[in-house]
Formats: structure tokens, C-alpha cells, sequence
């Protein structure tokens, strides 16, 4: 069985050389070693040294030099959109003092995993919900290996 044992950071690697691609839930993209089925069905294992987070656009190096390119699955997420800054900030509060995974998005708005629960609490407290299927990569947390760098590829 093909095996990886190293995660080569997006930007880092030639895209148009990878061997294969596998697409993974964020759930699956914070492992250390797990059986994988591939975009086009082949096995492998991720066989890392420590548990890693593994970032959409990210390489896996096979052991034979051939690189697996990681893709972002979607999900079911809420995207939420505030009126302004300080809206933005509390919603924000209220969702972190819940311990949920958040997603700070480019545009400003945050994305979560579907709960129905959670999208009724920020629309009380005046935010806009948009359920959908998208990619999921919250923050990695103050505490992650590397400070907390958001779904940055500055590894």
C-alpha cells in the first residue's frame, strides 16, 4: 500500500505534478495516521510522525516522491453575516463561548457547522444565516502548533 509520510504546504509544491488528489471533511484533515481512499479510489495510508492539520491546496508526499493533493470537502455550514464590526464581535463571543469551531471568512463573515441551535442564537442576537455546502477550516485555536495563523499557508 502506498504510504505518506509528510505534508508539503500549499504554494510550496508544483500543483500540476500531483499524482492524485484526496478530498477530506476538516474532521479528516487532523490526523496522524489513517487508511485513505483517494479521488480516484486508490488506497494509501497517512502515516505522520505527529498529529497535523492539513490545509486545502496542501501536498502529501508518498514515499515514492509522487505528492497527493489535500481538497477541502464540503460541508454542511452556516455562513453568518453581521451589520457591522461590533455586531461581528459579539456574535463571535457568544459562538466561542460555546467552543465551536468558527471560520473567520475573507469578506469578514463566519462559518460554522450546521446546528440549528447555534444559527437561532446569532439571529436573535441580530445576525443574517445562510445554510449551504461549503468547505469547513476554522481557525486552528491561540494554542495550535504555529499560533493560530487561520487557513493561512505560511505554515
Amino acid at each position: 500500500m502506498r504510504r505518506a509520510t509528510e505534508i508539503v504546504p500549499a504554494g510550496s509544491w508544483p500543483e500540476g505534478e500531483a499524482v492524485a488528489s484526496v478530498t477530506l471533511a476538516f474532521d479528516d484533515r487532523h490526523r496522524r495516521r489513517l487508511r485513505l481512499i483517494d479521488d480516484g479510489g486508490g488506497e494509501f495510508l497517512l502515516d505522520l510522525a505527529d498529529v497535523a492539520r492539513m490545509n486545502e491546496g496542501d501536498g502529501l508526499r508518498l514515499e515514492d516522491g509522487g505528492i497527493v493533493q489535500v481538497r477541502a470537502a464540503e460541508e454542511d455550514v452556516i455562513d453568518v453575516r453581521c451589520r457591522d464590526l461590533q455586531a461581528t464581535a459579539r456574535v463571535a463571543w457568544h459562538i466561542g463561548n460555546r467552543h465551536i469551531p468558527i471560520q473567520v471568512l475573507d469578506d469578514g463573515g463566519l462559518r460554522i457547522r450546521a446546528d440549528h441551535v447555534i444559527a437561532d442564537m446569532v439571529s436573535r442576537l441580530g445576525a443574517e444565516t445562510e445554510a449551504k455546502r461549503a468547505p469547513f477550516s476554522p481557525e486552528p485555536g491561540a494554542y495550535a502548533e504555529g499560533g493560530g495563523g487561520g487557513h493561512h499557508h505560511d505554515h
